[in-house]
């Protein structure tokens, strides 16, 4: 089984800058995505495993800014590297507060990126982590009955045997076994477990 390169997917209009960072990047080993336009990057959409995007601030047709605001609006994470030839402090702070891990002025430091990208790379790792997990959360949740998804969600929000039994108008020998079953189908190992998943799945009375 062969792993992915991380892909650095860099969106500048100037063919220059983008064949100087398809080399950088090349050269610690990631796999460069050249693209001149947002609208390249929107056709194409983001490659599989570990990425980040390089963004220029200034580009034909649609802005970096415009595509921050779109993959937050389409709820796509993807770390993201500001650079520009134009930068100032207005700009670097609506970057930031766009969640944009860095905002570079050209001509920038080679190391400054580097570092910036493997940032990215990493928290990049961490978000397609998180979504594992979570997808496995919501298939184990999908194969509760839904008499025992309301059984789980008054056993995280604290509810006794008796008390969900009351609740649902079952007796508390059915609540424990159905409780029980909440555990088993959940694989959770004790109720702070299964609260944390139902944390994780927004679950709540």
């Amino acid at each position: 089984m062969t792993t992915t390169a991380p892909t650095v997917i860099v969106i500048d209009d100037d063919p220059e800058i983008r064949e100087a960072l398809s080399s950088l990047i090349r050269s610690v080993g990631f796999q460069p995505k050249l693209l001149a336009s947002v609208g390249e990057f929107l056709k194409s959409g983001r490659p599989e495993g570990p990425s980040c995007l390089v963004l220029d601030v200034r580009l034909p047709g649609q802005s970096g800014f415009d595509l921050q605001r779109e993959l937050a609006a389409m709820h796509i994470q993807l770390p993201t590297i500001f650079i520009t030839g134009h930068g100032d402090i207005p700009m670097s702070v609506r970057a930031m507060k766009g969640g944009a891990i860095e905002f570079l002025t050209k001509p920038f430091r080679e190391q400054d990126l580097l570092d910036a990208i493997q940032l990215g790379l990493e928290r990049d790792r961490a978000w397609v982590e998180e979504e594992k997990v979570a997808a496995g959360l919501r298939a184990r949740f999908e194969t509760l009955t839904p008499r025992e998804r309301e059984v789980m969600v008054r056993v995280v929000a604290g509810r006794l045997n008796k008390q969900v039994a009351y609740d649902l108008g079952i007796s508390e020998v059915t609540a424990k076994v159905h409780r029980g079953q909440v555990m088993r189908k959940m694989k959770a190992s004790s109720l702070p477990d299964l609260a944390r998943m139902a944390d994780k799945l927004q679950l709540s009375l």
